[in-house]
């Protein structure tokens, strides 16, 4: 099971505080910053738009921030709780990158397909900026630091804090509820906040719960690495928005008003069930209740 993987290591209060401040420390900071410091966000992103025009550049120094904070968690967890990377990654004897590869296929497909429909019925919504070069940087930054940026939130979420949450209170329900609201919540500082108003939270949310659910069903952070890479690596070489997070040069941008609440929780509620019901089939998921909301047992017994 994923969340007895812990049991690897050694588990001291200490060592859990130590490693989720650091490495927490800037979803924190940001956080708070944005709470109690009154500014208007797509202000503070044109002022910095400003500052550095190209705009690979700005997306590769605001990815190349989460390098050194995975390598520390890597580390901390090395050095503190004596596991390594596999054991924080899968139940598995190593990992499993073909699970890795077919998530990110399956919403590579869904996101081209599903923009490929709305193209076709509001032409006027996007407009075509694609420039060779540019687009080129973009793809090459996007592919070498992306992977950084998701395996942070992956390896820190549905990783460290899944596994010691859940063997701290002994249960699989809450870590998955925790980390998918945390998850949510170190979101809520996204221009898309407050674009779109707090229905966005519902996506936020609803994207750490699916990710949590195939970590536990799966027993492995493949599919949530392979999907989130898919997602965000689209999200900033597909389409971009001016009330985006992530300023890119991709080959559209659209020029539509946000979503409606609707638009934004269909997804959630039919999209993502379809996913993990072609993954469960794909997988052969069985006994998804003790899985997903089943006590964790004492390490004695685990290890025995």
């Amino acid at each position: 099971m994923f969340i007895e993987q812990a049991y690897k290591g050694e588990n001291e209060t200490w060592k859990f505080v130590i490693t989720t401040i650091i490495t927490m420390g800037i979803f924190i900071l940001n956080l708070l910053f944005f709470i109690f410091i009154d500014i208007d966000v797509q202000e503070e992103m044109d002022k910095m738009s400003q500052l550095i025009p190209n705009k690979n550049v700005l997306l590769g120094l605001n990815l190349s921030i989460f390098i050194p904070i995975l390598l520390v968690l890597f580390l901390l967890v090395w050095a503190l709780h004596r596991r390594n990377i596999i054991t924080l990654t899968t139940a598995r004897p190593k990992i499993d990158l073909k699970r890795v590869f077919f998530s990110c296929s399956l919403v590579v497909i869904y996101t081209v397909g599903s923009f490929a429909i709305a193209y076709y019925f509001s032409p006027e919504d996007y407009v075509l900026q694609f420039d060779p070069l540019k687009f080129t940087i973009l793809f090459i930054v996007s592919l070498i630091l992306f992977p950084f940026q998701i395996g942070l939130e992956e390896w820190l979420f549905r990783g460290y804090l899944m596994q010691q949450v859940g063997i701290m209170v002994r249960n699989r329900w809450f870590p998955l509820l925790l980390t998918s609201v945390l998850f949510g919540i170190f979101h809520s500082a996204n221009p898309e906040v407050a674009e779109m108003g707090p229905i966005i939270m519902v996506y936020y949310i609803g994207t750490g719960l699916l990710l949590g659910i195939m970590t536990l069903m799966d027993d492995g952070l493949e599919l949530a690495l392979g999907f989130h890479f898919g997602n965000n690596f689209l999200a900033a070489t597909l389409v971009t928005a001016e009330y985006s997070a992530l300023q890119t040069d991709a080959i559209y941008k659209t020029v539509a008003s946000p979503g409606t609440g609707l638009e934004i929780v269909i997804p959630v509620l039919i999209i993502y069930p379809i996913f993990l019901l072609i993954l469960g089939k794909k997988y052969k998921w069985t006994n998804w209740k003790e899985k997903l909301s089943g006590r964790i047992l004492p390490k004695e017994e685990v290890l025995t």
